[in-house]
């Protein structure tokens, strides 16, 4: 089931279950005070009935309207705060914000859900809905990868809190997914370096990679371009070591292919001018 499918599922069970325990109303209330001239209206809201306000958010995020659905959600809790239904009208609020695509706003609904009832059943769904906002806002490896980093670190805590919850394979899933993304970015910048001759800190992106991102499957090319990069430093037994780690680990990868190339026929791949780079490159090669 599709995840945003699978969230709006969960809140409408749970809505439906609240929605058919309570009577609805048959008063809605406004009191229009009159204050000064006669051209000046003041309109003060009265106190509604709960479950009027609840039923009636309620209703508008079952109509798919979530855009009005939030703000009356929040009217429940404002006016009611010690209500039964303050508690679950908080967690529909987040809902509604997250459901409109204004992750900021759901995020900050559901830690302060968090924050307030740490205890509640519906705690780790809520952590899986700040989990699911960060993780909405990934783009491209070629954009900044801070969401990515923040998703990451939400299903780490979610799988953290509920190793055995409902959402703990889900989790796993972006997390393996999150993982591969920051890898990929790191890839792009070591290639960059590389392509730029600027072996040092292609050198350090793809040792990134392999130390810290060692399940995906960008760990076979950064292998192969490690290997590259110290060809054309001139350290050929370094290459020789990290070819060697690629072959015993991954020796069916189109990576590990094209190292058995350049070992077959090494000039080929070297670049041109390769033992005429400066020792303050090569120096480069060991700065942090």
């Amino acid at each position: 089931m599709d995840r945003r499918l699978l969230v709006e599922h969960e809140c409408r069970l749970w809505s439906f279950n609240l929605a058919y325990s309570i009577p609805k109303s048959m008063i809605v209330a406004t009191l229009v005070l009159l204050v000064g001239c006669a051209s000046d209206e003041v309109v003060e809201q009265v106190e509604r009935p709960v479950d009027d306000l609840y039923n009636e958010a309620l209703a508008s995020a079952l109509a798919g309207d979530t855009k009005a659905a939030a703000p009356q959600f929040e009217e429940v809790e404002r006016q009611h705060p010690y209500s039964s239904l303050a508690v679950q009208a908080q967690i529909m609020a987040a809902w509604a914000f997250y459901r409109e695509n204004d992750y900021p706003r759901a995020v900050a609904a559901l830690q302060r859900f968090i924050e307030l009832n740490p205890a509640d059943k519906r705690v780790e769904y809520a952590y899986y809905l700040v989990a699911l906002s960060y993780y909405e806002q990934i783009v491209n490896v070629e954009r900044d990868a801070e969401m990515t980093r923040l998703a990451l670190t939400a299903f780490e805590e979610l799988q953290r809190r509920f190793p055995d919850g409902v959402y703990g394979r889900d989790a796993l899933l972006k997390i393996d997914l999150a993982r591969s993304h920051l890898a990929g970015k790191e890839m792009a910048v070591g290639r960059y370096y590389l392509q730029s001759g600027h072996y040092g800190a292609a050198l350090r992106r793809f040792e990134t990679v392999i130390n810290d991102y060692q399940t995906t499957n960008q760990v076979p090319e950064a292998l192969f371009r490690m290997t590259e990069a110290y060809l054309a430093l001139g350290l050929i037994d370094e290459a020789g070591r990290i070819g060697s780690v690629a072959s015993y680990n991954f020796p069916n990868s189109i990576w590990t292919e094209r190292l058995a190339e350049i070992e077959a026929n090494p000039e080929r791949e070297l670049p041109k001018g390769i033992f005429t780079r400066s020792m303050e490159t090569l120096t480069s090669l060991f700065e942090n």
